[in-house]
């Protein structure tokens, strides 16, 4: 591997803020993720790599040298997340991790990837839109057991909102991207989270699934 000076990992961030550094691969080329690879590697650090599609997930693993142990990264083609060395096992009952729509499955899979890698094992629960009330309404009593519930919706993006005014749990809401028209790719869903009538939402970046579960562990570990 080359001793590239563009990458330049953050091995001491974990220490000042709780969370480990994770790799963002959207727009790195294989070499630099190569790079990447072998500086933890060399480290025996975890770490937790977003945004990686699968056929850059492919080439990275034809391209690590034979010296790399098998199975370097665990890897989940859906929400296209990798990890190396996850941390154990934390918490099973304090986080849920909801979807208003099959769509929005993706975003939900990065959020609960993220969690999992910090060793929170987050209950999901998908599918569950306005459109039809009763499959949010049945699982109620779960979600009142929970102490975090991130909240993944697109169009018009009211579930956060029926979900503020039904359980006491903190609510973390993600827009996405998914909706016709002038849902603009998930910026009607983040205004309405915005302006949302149900108290103390805290809402995050468009598809920000990752951003989301980094705001639940930090609630966490407080």
């Amino acid at each position: 591997m080359n001793d590239s000076h563009e990458v330049n990992l953050d091995f001491d961030r974990e220490n000042r803020t709780g969370l480990a550094e994770a790799v963002f691969c959207h727009g790195k080329s294989l070499q630099q993720l190569q790079d990447i690879c072998g500086q933890i590697n060399e480290s025996g650090k975890s770490m937790l790599f977003t945004k990686l599609e699968s056929d850059m997930f492919n080439r990275l693993g034809d391209n690590l040298p034979d010296s790399f142990p098998d199975n370097f990264l665990e890897y989940d083609p859906i929400s296209q997340t990798a990890f190396h060395k996850p941390y154990q096992r934390k918490s099973k009952d304090l986080v849920a991790v909801v979807t208003g729509g099959s769509s929005d499955v993706p975003v939900a899979r990065e959020a609960s990837r993220t969690l999992k890698f910090y060793g929170h094992e987050a209950l999901a629960i998908d599918d569950a839109g306005v459109a039809g009330l009763w499959r949010i309404t049945e699982r109620l009593d779960e979600l009142r057991n929970r102490k975090i519930v991130i909240c993944i919706a697109g169009m018009d993006a009211a579930l956060p909102t029926v979900l503020g005014g039904l359980i006491p749990a903190s609510i973390i809401a993600v827009p996405t991207s998914i909706g016709y028209g002038m849902a603009k790719d998930g910026e009607t869903a983040l205004h309405s989270m915005l302006v949302s009538c149900a108290p103390g939402l805290v809402v995050v970046n468009i598809d920000n699934g990752y951003g989301a579960a980094c705001a639940a562990i930090r609630m966490l570990n407080s």
